[in-house]
């Protein structure tokens, strides 16, 4: 009986595990299935290579080993993806040893995704049923049959490169620009393949990379002398383009010389003066705002500002980019943590950096571990006097034991350290709303589950409620200490979550949503809260807006002089035009959505855009992004405040 060769066996292997993974993240089967069997081919006959070079025993040894891994692989990047939606980096890799402390949760994502696991096994279970069959062919090759091999892998490799240089090239995020230019793994790994992807990051990590990629994007400048209409200060462009010798800070002062900055407005300087307490809510969202459930949070909702077109898009590292993106305006850096590779930069637009210049104290907590993502050095770079987290004396005030550890206990604890200052701003990371969200093994939702039992949900949407109570509950007490301290009307308070619940699936979402959300966008509908006792009645904001834009936002409500070039986001009370730009590239806007892994653009009912308009946007994105990893990468902004002074 002829053996099936193990050149086709590792071939039909690979080629299975990529377009298994590749309908499980994007839910179609992928389009470019030749560029990615192109690439999977050369993959096959390495690992051929590999295995057949030895006596059969070793040779069977090699190839259970490679099978194994990659199968590991493959299950590993969909349970990543659902967490995180995006690509495993081994920069991730290399500095995730603090993944251990959440181990039930990666357990959790294990069950949920156990259908994909077990179609990346099945080669595995075929492999063990053909050797044991005897129906595989485990015999040395010898050294011609090597060399063939070697020189059909380099052949179709070229093919594949080829094919990426001629075949789809002049697109801004084309296959050419995307494997050489640009890094947006998600998109590379659509078009060619979770292995070539990790390939390219590999390499990229090993040797650095820098975007050779330059797009034009036309802007019409506001004159820096008009202070008083935009929001914008007297930065000499002119003499820091001509000083300057290098030539990519070069290029990041004509870029920034000639961004639109934004208007000022009707509300700015609403809130001059007054005190801040900024909260990032853990996995906060509108399913967490409900009159029955959170009467706190829906004060802040009906009083206040309503933003009802408001997003939180989930970028790679998922709470610390989410916090990095509301805290800077700027937009993560791909394939790095950002939260940490800002440590050191000169941040003149954080809120610390900001309020403190003008008088105010500045205090940071966290209800976890102080240096998780290294928080700690990461807050400190932000300009905060002190930072009270578990590790730094917050165990000593409450007890952090728990887990999730109690937003309310922190707020109860920690107020007195700020309140009767003349002037304040606090900053709250909060954890109690994190997965997972179960009625045993989560301290928050055991601790307030009577509150949603009977309410007719599914156990994990009612845990997610429960869990947010604790939110809730810490929102109230904080009112009620700036009630008490006379400080209530002297105060804003601005709520917004680090990502949307990835602890409930979409169906468990949509249990509690007031309306059908969709996997790809709307998912990420989310809130944004300012509110302050001064204001009369609530101010409804119907306008596009994301993350990126809190801070700006914010700086405009309190007058603060600031530079809106320099910034990624917007004012959302501006006339700026609106924008909320998602990792994958993908964006939504006043004029419709546009899918970056389809291709597609929807526009909304009743509205024409001509055919450059989706160019256009992605030219914006595209330098958005290069822009603020450039910011990062060269701690810009000291070359443009301090080294000007």
């Amino acid at each position: 009986m002829k053996k099936l060769s193990l050149l086709f066996y590792y071939i039909l292997f690979i080629i299975y595990e990529e377009l298994v993974l590749s309908c499980l993240l994007f839910k179609t089967f992928p389009t470019s299935i030749w560029l990615i069997i192109l690439f999977s081919i050369p993959i096959a006959i390495l690992f051929n290579i590999l295995s057949s070079i030895f006596k059969p025993k070793a040779n069977k040894i090699i190839t259970y080993i490679i099978t194994t891994f990659i199968v590991i692989l493959f299950a590993a990047q969909i349970v990543y993806y659902s967490m995180y939606e995006s690509i495993l980096s081994f920069y991730s890799i290399v500095n995730g040893g603090q993944v251990t402390e959440f181990m039930d949760v990666i357990f959790d994502m294990i069950l949920r995704n156990w259908y994909g696991i077990l179609l990346f096994t099945l080669p595995l279970i075929a492999l063990i049923v053909l050797h044991r069959t005897k129906f595989i062919d485990f015999e040395r090759k010898n050294l011609k049959e090597t060399t063939i091999k070697t020189g059909v892998l380099i052949l179709v490799q070229i093919i594949a490169i080829l094919c990426v240089n001629f075949i789809n090239y002049d697109d801004i995020y084309s296959n050419k620009n995307l494997y050489y230019n640009t890094h947006v793994p998600k998109l590379i790994t659509k078009r060619m393949g979770f292995l070539t992807a990790m390939r390219i990051d590999l390499k990229r990590f090993a040797f650095g990379f820098e975007e050779k990629l330059s797009v034009n994007v036309s802007s019409n400048a506001g004159d820096s002398s008009q202070k008083q209409k935009y929001n914008i200060t007297n930065i000499d462009f002119d003499k820091l383009i001509e000083e300057e010798q290098d030539k990519t800070i070069k290029e990041m002062h004509q870029y920034f010389a000639n961004e639109q900055p934004t208007s000022k407005n009707q509300y700015t300087g609403m809130f001059k003066g007054k005190n801040l307490v900024v909260i990032v809510g853990e996995s906060f969202s509108s399913l967490a705002i409900r009159q029955d459930l959170m009467p706190n949070l829906y004060k802040l909702y009906s009083e206040g500002f309503q933003f009802n077109n408001f997003y939180t898009p989930i970028f790679p590292i998922s709470t610390a980019d989410g916090e990095y993106i509301t805290d800077t305006s700027l937009i993560p850096k791909e394939g790095v943590w950002s939260f940490k590779e800002i440590v050191g930069n000169y941040m003149p637009y954080s809120y610390a950096n900001i309020f403190e210049k003008l008088g105010y104290s500045s205090n940071a907590y966290h209800n976890h571990t102080a240096t998780y993502y290294e928080r700690d050095k990461y807050i400190s770079t932000m300009g905060y006097n002190s930072y009270l987290a578990v590790g730094t004396g917050l165990e000593n005030r409450m007890d952090t034991s728990k887990w999730p550890n109690s937003d309310y206990e922190m707020i109860d604890v920690t107020t007195k350290d700020y309140i009767n200052n003349n002037k304040f701003l606090a900053y709250y990371m909060t954890v109690s709303g994190h997965l997972n969200y179960t009625k045993i093994g989560n301290a928050m939702t055991s601790k307030n589950w009577d509150a949603v039992k009977n309410l007719p949900y599914s156990d994990k949407a009612k845990s997610y409620l429960a869990a947010n109570i604790e939110l809730d509950k810490a929102v109230g007490e904080l009112i009620n200490n700036l009630k008490e301290s006379g400080k209530l009307e002297d105060t804003v308070i601005v709520i917004s979550g680090d990502h949307y619940p990835y602890g409930l699936t979409l169906n468990e979402i949509n249990e509690i949503s007031t309306y059908e959300r969709d996997d790809k966008f709307e998912k990420y509908h989310m809130p944004l809260l300012i509110w302050s006792g001064s204001m009369k009645s609530p101010i409804q904001v119907d306008k596009i807006g994301s993350s990126l834009d809190i801070l700006p936002t914010v700086l405009n409500l309190f007058g603060i002089e600031y530079d809106s070039r320099l910034l990624m986001g917007r004012d959302i009370l501006s006339d700026a035009e609106p924008l909320v730009i998602f990792s994958d590239r993908s964006f939504i806007t006043d004029k419709g959505k546009y899918n970056a892994v389809t291709g597609e653009f929807n526009p909304n009912e009743g509205v024409e855009v001509d055919n450059v308009y989706v160019e256009r946007i992605n030219n914006i994105i595209y330098k958005k992004f290069q822009m603020s990893r450039l910011i990062l990468e060269n701690d810009y902004y000291r070359k443009v405040f301090l080294d000007e002074k």
